[in-house]
């Protein structure tokens, strides 16, 4: 494979990357905005109760 082919390769894979990892950082961070802007009223904790088979914490039911 001539070097040139290589090299334009690498850098549309680099390219491709670079913006999965942008959109998924603007994903994140317009998620934290919203956490970060909601009332306290929609903060609030969810009770949960621990699974006495598995040992996992879920929600409390009913």
């Amino acid at each position: 494979m001539p070097p040139l082919l290589v090299v334009a390769l690498g850098a549309f894979g680099a390219a491709a990357v670079v913006k999965v990892i942008v959109a998924e950082t603007r994903r994140i961070n317009a998620a934290l905005d919203r956490r970060r802007a909601a009332s306290p009223d929609e903060m609030k904790a969810v009770p949960l109760e621990r699974d006495p088979v598995t040992g996992d914490y879920r929600p409390r039911q009913g």
